[in-house]
C-alpha cells in the first residue's frame, strides 16, 4: 500500500475555513500529483480536463454577456460530461470494484441531469435559471468531491484493494444455506 501523501491530506485543508479561493490551484496539484500511474492516469486526465470545462462555464455563466455564450459553453460542458461518463464505462475492472467508483458514476449521471436542468431553464429564460444554475454549480463541485476521493481512495489502496463497503452497510453474519439448515432440522429428530 503507497503511504497517504501530504498533497492529498492537504487538498481539502482549507475548506474548514469557507474559502474556495485557490481551490482550482490545489485540485490541479492533486491531480497532477502521481500522473505517471497508469492506473490512474486517464481518469487524472479526464477530471483535468471536466474540472477545467466547469470552471469556463461557471467563469462564462457570471460575466456579464450574451445568452448565446453561456448556452455555448454548457453545450460543451455537456459533450465533456458524457465523454468523461464513457471513460468511466472504459475503466479496469480493478476500479469498477471499489463502491466508490458507483457512487461517482451515479454523481455524474446526477450532475448530467442537473446540468440539462439548467440548459433547458436557460434556454426558455425561466426565471427559475438562476437557482437550476446554484444547484448544478453546487452538485458540480460535489462531484469533483467525490472524484478526488475517489482517487485517493484508489491510490491508498491500489488495484489489489478489497472491495469498499459503504460505510452505513450492516456487516451481516453469513447465512447458512437452505439445505444445510434443513439437514439440521431433519438430524434434530423433527420428522
Amino acid at each position: 500500500m503507497p503511504p497517504r501523501s501530504p498533497a492529498s491530506s492537504s487538498l481539502l485543508g482549507g475548506l474548514h475555513t469557507g474559502s474556495l479561493y485557490g481551490l482550482e490551484q490545489r485540485i490541479t496539484r492533486f491531480l497532477w500529483q502521481d500522473a505517471h500511474n497508469p492506473d490512474t492516469r486517464a481518469l487524472r486526465a479526464g477530471l483535468l480536463a471536466l474540472s477545467a470545462q466547469l470552471e469556463r462555464t461557471t467563469q462564462v455563466r457570471r460575466e456579464p454577456g450574451a445568452v448565446g455564450a453561456i448556452t455555448r459553453q454548457a453545450m460543451q460542458l455537456a459533450q465533456q460530461l458524457r465523454q468523461h461518463q464513457l471513460l468511466l464505462t472504459g475503466m479496469a475492472s480493478a476500479w469498477h470494484d471499489l463502491y466508490e467508483f458507483g457512487a461517482y458514476q451515479q454523481a455524474v449521471t446526477a450532475l448530467r441531469a442537473a446540468l440539462q436542468r439548467w440548459r433547458d431553464a436557460l434556454d426558455r429564460l425561466e426565471e427559475a435559471e438562476q437557482q437550476c444554475f446554484a444547484d448544478f454549480e453546487r452538485l458540480a463541485w460535489r462531484t469533483l468531491g467525490e472524484a478526488l476521493l475517489l482517487l485517493d481512495l484508489y491510490q491508498q489502496h491500489g488495484a489489489g484493494a478489497p472491495r469498499s463497503l459503504p460505510l452505513s452497510a450492516p456487516m451481516r453474519p453469513a447465512r447458512v444455506p437452505l439445505l444445510a439448515r434443513l439437514r439440521a432440522w431433519l438430524v434434530r429428530g423433527r420428522l
